[in-house]
C-alpha cells in the first residue's frame, strides 16, 4: 500500500477499531502450485483479538486475527497442498501447521467516492492545477497464518468451536445490535443450531489464525488539500443528496480537523 504521510494512520487502537467496524477482510495468499493460481483471495469475516500492550522485550503485540474458510475453496486447497510440502509444517512443534509465506488481509471502509475537481473551490479558480481522485479508507495486515485443517484433531475442533461462537456473538451484538437489552432483540447463538449440523459444518471449514506482524492504515479523505478545497469537498458531497455523500462529507470534515490538530501540535 502506497502511504503518503498525509494519509498514513499509525495509531494501533484506531487501526484495531477500523478492523472491528469493518470485519470483512480480503485474505490474499501467494502460493506456488501446479494445480492452483499463485495469487488467490477470499472475503472472510474476522475476529480480532487485541493485546494488552504491556509487551515483553519492548516489542509491541499487534494482535491476532481469527477466521475460517470453506474447505472446498480453491484457495484452501492450495494452502493445504503447500502445508504437505512444507518443512515448517512437518517439523513444527506447534499444535497446528503454519504457512511458510506471509498472508495479506485487506479491510476496506464501505464509504468511498469519486472526487471531482469541481469541488475544489480554492485551487481550481486560482491555478486550475487540480485532478480527479477517489477518497477511501483501508487497513492492510500482514502476518503468519496458522492453519487448522485436520478435522480429526482436538485442536482444530477447539479452535473452530471458539471461532464460530466468538464470531457469531460479535456480529450479532456489534454489527446487528442484538444485545438483548431493553427494546432490543436477543442475539442468535451458535448453540441454537443442531449439534449434528454444527459437527458437519466444522468438517467443511478450515480455521485460520493470523499473528499480525505489520499493520498499515490509509485514510485518504482530502486532508492534504487547503481549507477552501476541503470545505468545497464537504459541501460537494453533501449536495449530492445521498447517504454516501453525507457520510463522505462528515469523514472529510473529521479527517481535515484531525490533520490540522496534528500539524498544529507538530509545529508547536
Amino acid at each position: 500500500m502506497y502511504l503518503r504521510n498525509e494519509y498514513s494512520e499509525t495509531d494501533l487502537p484506531t487501526l484495531h477499531k477500523f478492523i472491528q467496524t469493518n470485519p470483512l477482510g480480503i485474505l490474499t495468499t501467494g502460493i506456488p502450485s501446479s494445480n492452483h493460481p499463485f495469487l488467490q483471495c477470499t472475503h472472510i469475516p474476522w475476529v480480532l483479538d487485541t493485546p494488552n500492550n504491556g509487551s515483553e522485550n519492548n516489542t509491541v503485540n499487534l494482535g491476532t486475527l481469527r477466521g475460517h474458510i470453506a474447505r472446498q475453496n480453491p484457495q484452501t486447497k492450495a494452502i493445504i497442498e503447500s502445508l504437505s510440502h512444507s518443512s515448517t509444517a512437518t517439523n513444527s512443534t506447534a499444535q497446528a501447521p503454519q504457512l511458510e509465506s506471509q498472508v495479506l488481509i485487506l479491510f476496506n471502509s464501505p464509504v468511498a467516492h469519486y472526487v471531482t475537481p469541481k469541488f475544489y473551490k480554492e485551487t481550481k479558480p486560482a491555478t486550475g492545477k487540480v485532478a480527479p481522485t477517489w477518497n477511501y479508507a483501508a487497513v492492510q495486515v500482514y502476518g503468519q497464518a496458522t492453519i487448522y485443517h485436520d478435522s480429526s484433531s482436538p485442536d482444530t475442533d477447539s479452535f473452530l468451536s471458539t471461532q464460530l461462537e466468538d464470531l457469531s456473538r460479535f456480529t450479532e451484538t456489534e454489527i446487528m445490535g442484538y444485545t438483548g437489552e431493553e427494546g432490543k432483540e436477543s442475539p442468535w447463538r451458535i448453540d441454537e443450531a443442531p449439534e449434528r449440523y454444527l459437527a458437519m459444518l466444522k468438517k467443511n471449514i478450515v480455521g485460520i489464525e493470523v499473528n499480525i506482524q505489520r499493520i498499515d492504515g490509509k485514510f485518504k479523505m482530502s486532508q492534504e488539500r487547503p481549507l477552501g478545497d476541503r470545505e468545497g469537498v464537504v459541501d460537494g458531497f453533501r449536495e449530492l443528496g445521498t447517504h454516501v455523500g453525507e457520510e463522505m462529507g462528515e469523514l472529510v470534515k473529521e479527517m481535515g480537523e484531525i490533520s490540522d490538530r496534528r500539524k498544529s501540535k507538530k509545529d508547536s
